[in-house]
């Protein structure tokens, strides 16, 4: 993580291309009604968005309506969710409330999305959680919390979509990955090592489904102005106090362009690897990052 050290303590981090999912554990679904009014390059596909309720997530779920798609938001908060739904072009999207982690709740959710839709023709898998702390800081529970929801849960949600893409003989897969799964950070050892599992998972399956006409991608984004990014200000300031201006220029010295990205940024490479003109792209990982990583 460029030039910022959050030494103690475990705490939200602002790391790149991460997104947060706070907790919320009852399941609940909630859907708009009729077919999609909306034409374009995605119309009658059905995109399934993890980690759909803010940031990057809201915005990829968003560029994918407004290309006609109808989309099924992932999440664990359900007002979130449906903030969301309510902004998205079209109608006849859903929004449920998901543990992406969890083998038994993901599986849940893709027979909800295929009852609500119609089987899946698009992936994004966003959803993810960032914690720093130094390694010899670093617990197990927080090893295998990293693990499970920026890598383990890429695995589970691909493994439910991919038999309805095989199917079709079509498909699209598109995983969120970070710079942290390019190079690496420091304080932040655990969602760097599962960054680059999302990387090599992303390479293995574009491989393994190459001929069914499923392509597999990765983006990676550097840091991204969403709410993770304030909140890994924040907790800086208050474990170091120093200047929160100053503590956002450190976070962002890596990038050449000396700027955060914005969501919309990721959701329009992810908008364009889902369309028919990237049919010939997979097992690639697109840096958004300003120039951090080439």
């Amino acid at each position: 993580m460029s030039g910022v050290a959050l030494e103690t303590g475990t705490v939200a981090s602002a790391a790149p291309g991460s997104v947060a999912q706070p907790a919320e554990s009852a399941a609940a679904v909630t859907q708009t009604q009729g077919p999609s009014l909306v034409g374009g390059r995605l119309a009658g596909r059905h995109a399934v968005v993890t980690g759909a309720a803010r940031g990057i997530g809201a915005a990829i779920a968003q560029a994918l309506a407004a290309e006609g798609a109808r989309i099924t938001l992932l999440g664990r908060k359900l007002d979130r969710l449906r903030e969301t739904e309510a902004m998205l072009p079209g109608s006849g999207h859903l929004a449920l409330v998901v543990d992406v982690g969890d083998e038994a709740a993901v599986t849940a959710a893709f027979a909800a999305a295929r009852a609500g839709i119609g089987p899946v023709d698009i992936l994004v898998n966003n959803a993810g959680q960032a914690a720093s702390a130094p390694l010899h800081k670093t617990s197990l529970d927080l090893w295998q919390q990293m693990l499970a929801v920026n890598l383990t849960g890429v695995f589970l949600c691909s493994r439910a979509a991919i038999t309805d893409m095989t199917a079709a003989r079509r498909g699209r897969i598109v995983n969120i990955a970070s710079t942290a799964g390019q190079k690496g950070y420091a304080y932040v050892a655990a969602y760097t090592a599962a960054k680059h599992g999302v990387v090599g998972l992303t390479r293995s399956m574009a491989l393994e489904y190459a001929r069914a006409g499923i392509t597999v991608n990765a983006v990676c984004p550097g840091y991204t102005d969403t709410d993770i990014l304030r909140e890994g200000v924040a907790n800086a300031v208050a474990k170091t106090g120093r200047d929160a201006d100053e503590i956002l220029a450190e976070f962002l010295a890596g990038n050449p362009q000396k700027r955060a990205i914005q969501p919309d940024e990721v959701a329009d490479a992810v908008r364009w690897l889902c369309g028919d003109a990237a049919a010939s792209v997979t097992g690639q990982c697109i840096s958004v990052s300003g120039g951090e990583v080439t």
